[in-house]
């Protein structure tokens, strides 16, 4: 019993730390420290791995906890109630928290507020469009933070990040914003400009 609550732990750490790289963005903007977001970017290349472990290892422990026990020849009482944290509920609570902790980059979009704006141009001149490079981008809730924190600022028309790209693709009205604004912007989420074009 001991060795299945060890089990539904780690289940539970892999998938915390799997997705920590997509959570922190969101609880950046929540605790309005935009600049840690990037923290945990590191972790990306070894969430496959985490998935994998966390599956293997909640598969393992509902394995255990659904094989038949072998009886034993015993005069004692063997009534007692299990504990909750060794029940099957406990660690079908575990399960479906690590479910939604490993879809978390899917769903993530829904915690950062509707940032667009009824924008006017006066001039189609005006409005310029510049592609930014960006460091640290690992997933669609570090999109997410990007357009947010763009979209703040005044004139932006158009703001598309794109982590597989590494970049971020911004139309703006350059009478009412420029490119230094949106360079500090995207900054400030803890992800790094690196060129502009």
């Amino acid at each position: 019993m001991k060795n299945n609550s060890k089990l539904i732990g780690t289940g539970m750490l892999t998938a915390i730390t799997a997705s920590l790289c997509c959570i922190t963005p969101v609880l950046a903007l929540i605790a309005g420290t935009s600049g840690i977001a990037s923290a945990f970017s590191w972790i990306e290349p070894f969430r496959p791995y985490l998935i994998g472990l966390t599956v293997f290892v909640l598969g393992f422990a509902w394995y255990q906890k659904l094989k038949p026990q072998k009886e034993i020849d015993c005069e004692c009482e063997t009534d007692e109630k299990p504990k909750f944290i060794q029940s099957k509920r406990f660690l079908g609570i575990v399960t479906v928290f690590a479910i939604v902790m490993l879809a978390f980059p899917y769903y993530s979009g829904i915690f950062y507020t509707n940032t667009e704006k009824q924008i006017t141009v006066v001039y189609k001149s005006d409005i310029k469009t510049t592609e930014f490079k960006i460091d640290g981008m690992t997933c669609a809730s570090c999109e997410a933070h990007v357009n947010h924190e763009v979209n703040k600022l005044n004139g932006i028309v158009n703001s598309k990040a794109s982590y597989e790209k590494g970049n971020a693709i911004i139309e703006f009205d350059k009478t009412k914003t420029n490119e230094l604004e949106i360079e500090k912007a995207i900054n400030s989420t803890g992800y790094k400009v690196t060129d502009k074009k």
